[in-house]
């Protein structure tokens, strides 16, 4: 169907609904010009950046929520100053108090009149290790479980939950906290399992609703995510200044709701669900994605298949790199700044969070280019996906190296670190878009594995960190930090570089014939979508072909 076409059908579609509902008629031209694939865009976007809002707040609340123990000591250091003399206490002063809770005694210490918002707990840095570390021990385990639901339930029931969920914990975690930190513990474990969920969800919808060109571009909307970690910390801290810690909670889970409402509103799990799709761009999508992409919700998941795929093991294992060196800036990078460089915690907050602003930018220009190399078959897709890992790994790991040897030159050190987290963001027109590439069916379950095996490392970058450095204001210390991340990034993008490919794999297709997972998969391909393309559009439907 040639283009005129198309727009004699608008001209029909738009003339025939104007009578029968003449008072929304203007409402719904308005409607009809944006894209329900731009809408599914922002609602990716905003739910990344509320999802990593809620998973970070507590780090930087923790902060005000805990007395430091350096307030009982002598002395200071070049960074600190410490509180010596606490003032004496008389009754009716309001200055402390001790609640009894669970056969335990937590002392609970004010810094000035007595408030509920100024409450600071004294919990010792194993109880706040195993707050924080909580959150990603359950997050890595519901990465198949938010596979498989999603196959069942769809990116709508899933998503949409599990930030519900997230939500209601936020704003429970500051009475949790009264109660025993044993209860915030809890609420942080049953948070990274929600969590968990939403990246399997939300790549089992790329299939049904992105077109193949179209797809670099779409997943730079999962970096809403660095948007929600850069304005987590300097949010954190005026709220804390102004209000209080626990109205950091009461904030993030009322806007956690609030996504909610929209996500029922507006979101969808296919096009054909849609009910206010437009006509024209139902069908764009529909001859633009696989007949077996549409076909493939509630199919069986070939586990042992994806288990035993080198393609999904090489994204696995060299997106576990890029994790590893994206942690060290995340929380690493707070304690490095306030240790080595002095910074307080204002200037932390805002130095630590920029960066992660500025990545968001990098990786729409990323995906932008990505899609502009396969639709003018610059590079084939195998080659382009190969690419962009290679720029969010390599070079983040030298320059994290750098960062170490380059030692109190504040100024040259910021601008690398600048730079580093911005080419992190390359992956997501790379790797982790080349989890769609081969299983568009299965795009939710093969997430969930392969950040199975890369969100380990969530977890044992601090611990790796924690047993190098014993004194943190020795630099030396940590530049054996920065030169496991190089290591660590640099070696595992080679198994991708030999082992990745974007071609889709045998096991995607919903029919389980042995005769078609049998068959030679260049064939496959070469029987997907582009008979169907329209000749005014191009796609890069044939460059798997060339690999």
């Amino acid at each position: 169907m040639g283009r005129n076409s198309l727009r004699m059908d608008e001209k029909e579609v738009n003339f025939l609904p104007k009578p029968k509902i003449p008072k929304v008629g203007c409402f719904r031209a308005v409607c009809d010009r944006i894209p329900a694939r731009l809408v599914l865009y922002f609602l990716s976007w905003s739910g990344f950046l509320v999802s990593f809002v809620m998973r970070n707040d507590i780090n930087f609340a923790l902060v005000a929520m805990v007395q430091d123990p350096s307030a009982n000591a002598t002395g200071s250091d070049h960074c600190n100053t410490l509180v010596n003399d606490m003032p004496s206490l008389e009754e009716g002063d309001n200055y402390n108090y001790t609640l009894s809770v669970a056969n335990a005694t937590t002392t609970v210490l004010l810094d000035g009149p007595a408030s509920i918002d100024d409450i600071k707990f004294d919990w010792d840095s194993t109880v706040q290790a195993v707050i924080k570390s909580s959150f990603y021990w359950c997050y890595v385990l519901s990465q198949v479980v938010g596979g498989v639901a999603t196959q069942y339930f769809g990116t709508k029931n899933v998503f949409g939950w599990s930030q519900f969920l997230t939500a209601a914990c936020s704003l429970l975690i500051p009475h949790a906290a009264d109660l025993h930190y044993g209860a915030v513990i809890l609420l942080r474990s049953v948070q990274g399992f929600a969590s968990g969920l939403t990246w399997p969800a939300m790549y089992a919808i790329v299939g049904y609703w992105i077109p193949p060109v179209e797809r670099s571009r779409f997943m730079s909307s999962f970096q809403g995510f660095s948007i929600g970690i850069g304005l987590t910390y300097p949010l954190c801290g005026f709220i804390i200044a102004h209000f209080g810690w626990r109205h950091v909670f009461y904030t993030t889970g009322t806007i956690g709701m609030v996504w909610c409402v929209f996500w029922y509103l507006l979101a969808y799990n296919t096009p054909q669900e849609h009910p206010r799709i437009t006509p024209e761009e139902l069908e764009y999508i529909e001859l633009n994605v696989s007949e077996d992409i549409k076909n493939g919700q509630g199919m069986r998941v070939p586990w042992r298949r994806i288990f035993t795929s080198m393609p999904v093991w090489a994204i696995g294992l060299t997106t576990f790199g890029r994790i590893w060196v994206h942690y060290t800036f995340i929380m690493s990078g707070p304690e490095y700044m306030q240790k080595i460089f002095c910074f307080d915690i204002q200037q932390n907050g805002l130095l630590s969070g920029a960066p992660f602003l500025c990545s968001y930018l990098s990786s729409v220009l990323f995906c932008y280019v990505a899609d502009l190399l396969m639709d003018n078959k610059t590079l084939t897709l195998t080659n382009v996906r190969k690419l962009f890992t290679a720029l969010s790994q390599i070079v983040p790991g030298v320059l994290v190296l750098l960062v170490g040897y380059l030692g109190y030159q504040i100024v040259t050190v910021l601008i690398l670190w600048f730079i580093a987290v911005t080419f992190i963001t390359a992956s997501y027109a790379g790797a982790m878009a080349n989890i769609v590439d081969i299983a568009p069916n299965l795009a939710g379950p093969v997430l969930a594995f392969a950040q199975t095996i890369h969100m380990t490392a969530s977890f044992l970058q601090p611990l790796v960190t924690g047993f190098m450095v014993t004194d943190s204001q020795n630099i030396n210390q940590w530049l054996h930090v920065f030169g496991v991340s190089s290591v660590v990034a640099i070696s595992t993008y080679l198994i991708y570089q030999v082992f990745g490919t974007a071609e889709i794999q045998s096991w995607n297709y919903p029919v389980p014939d042995p005769e078609v997972t049998s068959s030679d998969d260049s064939a496959v391909i070469a029987n997907q979508p582009m008979i169907k393309v329209e000749p005014g559009l191009k796609f890069d439907d044939d460059e798997d072909d060339d690999d």
